[in-house]
């Protein structure tokens, strides 16, 4: 059973550093807000291999409302409180988190939060639920939606239980309501190529969207920690691209879309507290998302360390390994 690591309740963390749990500037408009880790499905694609089935992941955390808004505002100011938008996604399902609708109405209250959006797979949506999101705040729901077929979709969620047909039933009350829909379903070649001309078929009849593409088909990729459809290797950008094109000219529907579409652009990124390759000392606080990892803290940042077989408490030397976006991964050195 995973053990999970409450933020701040059982241990302060700063919420720059992981990707896992917390917040992402990736020098944009933008913030990505990841308020919960692990997820309900366990997808045969899944990028981070999270869900029940997860052989990985040992860890999870859920960070406490109050805490998280300490740090948007922090970086919302950082981004002169203009124009932003605040998306709500994670390593997992965001909607798992209890306090999720407080969570959507506090990023409402931040000055200059223009967009609220959020990643889920519908599973844990109701009627009821998403008039409460409505009514906090929420701009924009991202519904991935893999396969219309009932027991493809069942294979590729993970799940024996999982039922399609509450997911479309769950698309057409959003697509009804103020809060737009974007159809998200990942194409997996050789494996529901069928299902995504069925799922646009399906997205036409539904489509009521005033301000976003109302699809973003995404595409199957292979990650060292991630599930991998067996015998399946991933097809190029330029095949993609290709593909979505023919889908364009059939079904007469925008799918190649970018930032712009969504009204990203460049805006000044926190700054980085470590180079890579930079060795400092770091206060070990948690446990990490993966055996023999732990979480150590320096200079109000996170650091996930691997291959790391230390205490809480201690205090070690580390080489930062990777700080891409200020997600900080880093190994012990003596």
């Amino acid at each position: 059973m995973k053990k999970l690591i409450r933020i701040p309740k059982d241990v302060e963390l700063p919420l720059i550093g992981l990707i896992q749990a917390g917040l992402i500037d990736r020098g944009t408009n933008l913030i990505q807000i990841r308020p919960i880790s692990g997820c309900n499905l366990s997808c045969i694609f899944c990028s981070v291999d999270e869900g029940p089935k997860s052989k990985t992941r040992i860890t999870s955390y859920k960070i406490d409302p109050d805490y998280l808004m300490e740090w948007v505002k922090e970086i919302a100011a950082f981004k002169s409180n203009h124009n932003l938008e605040m998306h709500i996604d994670g390593c997992g399902e965001p909607t798992l988190h209890p306090q999720l609708t407080e969570i959507v109405q506090n990023l409402s209250g931040i000055e200059g939060v223009k967009v609220i959006s959020m990643q889920t797979n519908g599973v844990l949506l109701t009627e009821e639920k998403v008039d409460e999101l409505v009514e906090s705040g929420l701009s924009r729901i991202n519904l991935s939606l893999n396969a219309l077929d009932p027991e493809l979709a069942k294979k590729l969620s993970g799940c024996s239980w999982y039922d399609v047909r509450h997911i479309t039933e769950i698309a057409e009350y959003i697509a009804e309501s103020p809060v737009e829909l974007v159809l998200s379903p990942v194409w997996i070649p050789s494996v529901n190529d069928e299902e995504i001309p069925r799922i646009i078929e399906f997205g036409k009849k539904i489509d009521r969207n005033e301000k976003w593409p109302f699809f973003g088909v995404q595409k199957y990729e292979v990650h060292k920690y991630g599930r991998k459809v067996k015998g399946l290797k991933p097809i190029t950008w330029w095949e993609f691209y290709r593909q979505l094109e023919e889908w364009e000219k059939i079904f007469n529907v925008k799918l190649k879309i970018g930032p712009r579409d969504f009204g990203i652009h460049r805006r000044k990124r926190l700054n980085y507290a470590f180079k890579k390759g930079e060795k400092v000392y770091v206060k070990v606080k948690a446990p990490g998302w993966m055996n023999n990892e732990m979480i150590g803290v320096a200079k109000d940042r996170c650091v996930t360390i691997v291959d790391c077989d230390v205490e809480v408490g201690d205090r070690i030397k580390i080489q930062i390994l990777r700080n891409k976006d200020n997600i900080y991964v880093a190994r012990c050195v003596t």
